[in-house]
């Protein structure tokens, strides 16, 4: 994988609330788009209508939630080949998938679930991200989960875990920042010692998203805005790792175009002094 990532700057989730809005007047703030693969692995119809309207304007990158890289069963070809046309349609700068199980014999349990860290896990998934990147020929990304569960047979930190992973795949992170910070509060680590463990040259992407505190327990949603402590561990991303492409997620109780878009510019507000710096 060539590790001169790109840098495609500050983008959106492309969510059907927002089709019209963005064919009608294409907004500057916005950099980029993400789209749920899944979402357009279909026939025709209204979303790929919308789909090839905004690709017109906007670079793109995929994002899937049902490869399973985790499982035990074969990957899924018939799911991949349909994965390939799609990204041979729109010509995404990269696709991404989680790091985790959805399901075993065959049936999606419809969950991004989490694997033991241990040296047979990391062979496991890496030969099978290899698999998925050379069908799709194009390079992959791997998210990082929020997680609430351990495993009592882990043999590493899920930073280790993560690093391990994609050097032995030779793919790309997603960084999840709000992930970092929910796994954090959940499991009683220091998000910065994550942030110092993982590859700076393999992060290609970050997320932001909003969540739910249940007051001993943070279940990540995308229901709500970013909170401050997520902002400022945003913060430190951009000082650490340095320009990444960025882009907000929000998957229900989504609101008007223009309050994204005002978060979006507080995204890039925070990071590009940071990325200046650099120069």
């Amino acid at each position: 994988m060539d590790t001169n990532k790109p840098f495609l700057g500050f983008g959106l989730g492309l969510r059907p609330e927002h089709y019209q809005a963005i064919v009608d007047d294409p907004p500057e703030r916005v950099d980029w788009f993400e789209i749920i693969s899944e979402n357009f692995m279909v026939e025709g119809g209204k979303p790929l209508y919308y789909l090839d309207r905004i690709r017109a304007d906007y670079p793109m990158v995929m994002h899937g939630v049902s490869m399973s890289l985790g499982s035990t069963d074969p990957l899924d070809l018939d799911y991949l080949d349909q994965l390939k046309a799609l990204a041979d349609r729109i010509e995404p700068a990269w696709f991404s998938d989680h790091l985790c199980w959805t399901g075993v014999d065959h049936q999606n349990l419809h969950d991004l679930l989490p694997l033991p860290y241990t040296g047979d896990t990391v062979r496991h998934v890496a030969a099978r991200i290899r698999q998925a990147q050379d069908h799709i020929g194009r390079p992959m990304l791997i998210e990082n989960l929020s997680s609430y569960i351990t495993y009592r047979q882990d043999e590493m930190t899920e930073w280790e875990f993560l690093s391990a992973v994609v050097e032995e795949a030779d793919c790309g992170i997603l960084l999840d920042v709000n992930n970092i910070y929910v796994s954090s509060f959940n499991h009683g680590f220091d998000p910065m010692d994550y942030l110092r463990g993982v590859p700076a040259d393999r992060v290609w992407q970050h997320h932001l998203a909003g969540h739910q505190n249940q007051g001993n327990l943070i279940i990540d949603t995308h229901d709500e805005p970013i909170i401050d402590p997520v902002w400022s561990l945003y913060e430190a991303t951009a000082e650490l790792l340095g320009p990444v492409s960025t882009m907000i997620e929000r998957d229900a109780n989504i609101p008007p175009l223009p309050e994204l878009l005002d978060e979006l510019d507080q995204a890039r507000a925070i990071a590009e002094p940071h990325y200046r710096n650099m120069e």
